[in-house]
């Protein structure tokens, strides 16, 4: 991907300008938002963060060469600045020009909601490949891909600079659409702020991110920021939460649904241990629809992918054929190996109260023996979810492990004395194993005859994150590694 300097007025164009002390006509060799990574001939940007203020950086921004810095707050000194009402707004902005605006050289699809994005995005992505016969990116929470070439990711959209120069990547190598994961972090932060998209995707609202949203409320207004930017809306029609995202929404809107009267409904449903069928049904056709991916949450996780389609002016008819051959996703109700044995090990992504009772429910559906949940809550998080974790655990399985999931800066013990108030008036049984890889051996250990076990909560991820490192720790290998130790 080529890199080239650029004229500061031009970098600017499209940033509100409140003051400048710097000439604008200077080359600028490249943009930095991170004081460790700036470079001499930077124009470094200083956001207020969500965990630090980059203005506290400014100074060491300059000591590395920095060019000039773009700031809301003016800095100690005369020092080449421009200051503008927000400077996180800005980045975007300056990204877009920086990398020569590539979302519109693609098709742009967004999916935000709490649940079901990562399932939506990559049979998205199957269905634009093989029915248009295109080339897919994809920006995701399992990885980013520009078509089959995979590229690694810590976080479900990235800053809003690296956003754009992901679409630039994608675009040179040929990419006609882009299919991304749209968080609500990345909405309210504007880390994809002055993209449009043609089709926005909502799953649904669960309980989540409260630690940063702080109210249900704000958590959907938050996602509802999409469909102001989008051209055509494809929404649950059976989410309550549905009404309020679309208050203030100014796409076209197509509804999906099971329950309510939407313009693409389900009918005729039926799961079962190795997939779900059902029909697609809207006011002029009914097709019918094969995905091998277990569960009722996959109904609406297929139907918005329909609707998407649809939108995109790919038939149901033709949507169906991919999908019918999808694979599964990674980490989404997941076999893993047990060759052998007599029980069962699924890994599942599951690590809010909605998605635990959601993938539970569908072992329950086919599980012949004991349903086995391994959870654990993450640190640092939303607390008032844990006693809710416990309990989706206490409802739908039959023996629940009690263990960590990435608890960061937090103490262990502590997090799991917040989920155990969620087994109140139950009777099902659990026991509590502190370390995550013992947690798994144990539940293998103590495992009965036709038992699934569920390992909650990781899914694609293979690390635990502790006190601000992370360690590898793939639960594929930990089961793999426990059943060749002869145990």
């Amino acid at each position: 991907m080529e890199e080239y300097d650029m004229k500061l007025r031009e970098l600017l164009n499209g940033v509100p300008v409140a003051s400048c002390a710097v000439d604008l006509e200077m080359e600028i060799t490249g943009v930095s938002y991170d004081s460790r990574a700036t470079q001499p001939g930077d124009l470094f940007v200083a956001m207020t963060g969500y965990a630090t203020d980059g203005h506290k950086y400014i100074a060491t921004a300059l000591e590395k060469g920095a060019a000039a810095v773009l700031c809301q707050n003016l800095p100690e000194g005369d020092g080449p600045y421009i200051r503008t009402a927000d400077s996180r707004r800005a980045l975007a902005v300056i990204g877009a020009n920086w990398f020569g605006h590539p979302a519109e050289e693609m098709t742009m699809i967004a999916v935000t909601g709490t649940c079901g994005k990562t399932t939506t995005t990559y049979l998205l992505k199957a269905i634009l490949e093989q029915a248009r016969g295109a080339k897919v990116g994809l920006i995701g929470t399992n990885q980013n891909m520009i078509g089959q070439e995979v590229i690694p990711t810590d976080r479900t959209t990235p800053e809003s600079f690296e956003v754009q120069r992901l679409f630039r990547e994608m675009a040179d190598a040929g990419c006609a659409y882009a299919v991304m994961e749209t968080s609500s972090h990345a909405l309210c932060l504007d880390r994809v702020y002055g993209v449009h998209y043609a089709v926005g995707i909502f799953t649904n609202l669960t309980q989540d991110h409260l630690d940063f949203h702080v109210t249900m409320e704000n958590y959907c207004d938050a996602k509802a920021i999409l469909f102001r930017n989008c051209g055509v809306g494809v929404v649950n029609g059976d989410d309550p939460w549905t009404p309020r995202l679309l208050k203030d929404a100014t796409c076209q809107v197509r509804t999906y649904g099971v329950k309510s009267e939407a313009d693409l409904r389900a009918e005729n449903v039926v799961l079962s241990a190795d997939g779900i069928a059902f029909d697609a049904v809207t006011k002029t056709e009914r097709v019918p629809i094969r995905v091998n991916i277990p569960g009722g949450f996959m109904v609406y996780n297929t139907l918005d992918v329909l609707g998407a389609a649809l939108a995109l002016g790919i038939s149901l008819k033709d949507s169906a054929a991919v999908l019918a051959k999808v694979p599964h996703v990674q980490g989404r109700v997941e076999v893993v190996p047990t060759p052998g044995k007599d029980y069962t090990i699924l890994i599942d992504y599951a690590h809010t109260p909605d998605s635990m009772v959601n993938v539970l429910q569908t072992v329950k559906e086919f599980a012949k023996g004991r349903t086995v949940a391994v959870f654990g809550c993450g640190g640092d998080r939303d607390k008032t979810k844990r006693p809710r974790m416990g309990k989706a655990a206490a409802d739908w399985s039959d023996f629940a492990v009690v263990t960590t999931d990435n608890p960061r800066t937090e103490e262990p013990a502590a997090i799991i004395r917040d989920i155990l108030p969620g087994f109140d008036g139950s009777n099902t049984p659990y026991e509590v194993v502190e370390d995550r890889v013992e947690a798994i051996r144990w539940a293998m250990d103590h495992a009965q005859k036709d038992d699934v076990i569920v390992l909650c909560g990781k899914g694609h991820e293979t690390y635990q994150e502790v006190n601000h490192q992370k360690f590898h720790m793939d639960e594929r290998e930990i089961v793999a590694e426990h059943l060749n130790s002869g145990r």
